[in-house]
Order: C-alpha cells, then sequence, then structure tokens
C-alpha cells in the first residue's frame, strides 16, 4: 500500500521554465502505508525545490523533524531527529537510465510521483545504529538480551564491559527473508 498518489504527484507538463517550490508534511500515516518502513511515526516537513529546464529537471529535498524507531538495542520506541537532503535529475528523453540519480521521463509522461524519492531520503538519514542513550533503554527487555545472548559476559559488574558488550550486539534480531533491506527476496 502506498501514500496517496494525488498528495504526492506534482504534474510537470503545466509548470513554467524556471524554479518551483512544493511542500510536504510527512506524518504517521505516510509510514504506515511503507512495506517494512522501519520508521513507526514521523512528524517531518519535506521541502521541494523543482528546477524545470529545456531537457531536464532538476529537483532539490530537504526533510527536517523527528521520527519514532525501535532501538536496535532494547526494541523499544525511541525518537531520533532527522536532517537530510537528496538531489535527483529527471530528463527528458526515450532511453532508459542506468544511474539511480537520473530518472528518465519518457514522452508519454505528465507528471512526477515523489513518494518514493521522499522515503529514501528520510531512511537513508536514519543512523546506521539506532540505540538509546545510556541508561535510556527498557531495562527488562536488556537483561533479557544479555540473558539470551551467546558468549556473553554477564558476570562482570564493571560498567566499561557491559558498554562494549553492548557494541557488539549488530542488531540482527529483526531478521526477516521476506523484507527488502535484506536484500535476499530478488525477482529473477
Amino acid at each position: 500500500m502506498r501514500p496517496s498518489k494525488s498528495e504526492f504527484t506534482i504534474p510537470f507538463v503545466g509548470l513554467k521554465l524556471g524554479k518551483h517550490s512544493f511542500n510536504f508534511q510527512i506524518d504517521d500515516t505516510f509510514f504506515e502505508q511503507m512495506d517494512y518502513s522501519p520508521i513507526n511515526q514521523g512528524d517531518l516537513k519535506v521541502t521541494l525545490e523543482l528546477e524545470k529546464k529545456e531537457t531536464m529537471i532538476l529537483a532539490n529535498f530537504t526533510v527536517n523533524g523527528n521520527v519514532s524507531v525501535n532501538c536496535d538495542r532494547c526494541d523499544s520506541p525511541m525518537t531520533l531527529p532527522i536532517i537530510g537532503d537528496l538531489e535527483i535529475i529527471y530528463k527528458f528523453d526515450t532511453e532508459d537510465s542506468g544511474d539511480e540519480n537520473l530518472i528518465v521521463l519518457f514522452p508519454d509522461v505528465f507528471e512526477i510521483d515523489v513518494t518514493d524519492p521522499i522515503y529514501q531520503m528520510i531512511v537513508i538519514a536514519l543512523p546506521s545504529r539506532r540505540i538509546h542513550d545510556a541508561g535510556e533503554c527498557n531495562e527488562e527487555m536488556w537483561e533479557l538480551v544479555q540473558k539470551y545472548t551467546v558468549n556473553s559476559d554477564t558476570s562482570s559488574d564493571d560498567e566499561e564491559d557491559e558498554e562494549e558488550d553492548e557494541e557488539d550486539n549488530l542488531g540482527f534480531d529483526d531478521f526477516d527473508p521476506n523484507d527488502p533491506k535484506w536484500g535476499l527476496n530478488k525477482k529473477k
């Protein structure tokens, strides 16, 4: 399921040459409709500046706001600030391009759907490891993780050793072979 197409679709045929600005408010419903989204909730502002030229459209996206994700360590919700940008070139052409930042607009296309670029920009802005600050993790869950972690040295009360153990946990607990982030479910 995808967010409402009309909300994130820009008809470029009627736009004059030059710069045009668009603003989008991204909330929880945007992420609820994305399959396998690591983001639970969000409150973000996205600005899109399109510069239409004779042979291409330059798109500059920026995002600013907060999202809620699950902690990689204790799996409890946490809030993260998000700031990011993305530049995409839409080129008017009849042959496809292999460049992910160069999207070809074929002659029969008259609008741009910016849902995927917005989503990708937000996900890319997330840190690779999403963990609570020291002492903010769900203690009950963290104790269970420590209890069932192989080769875990839980007999040491040394706080420095605990921090090293926490850093070694790579967060692969959420493995799902159908989740596209793992790249295992590729169509042939």
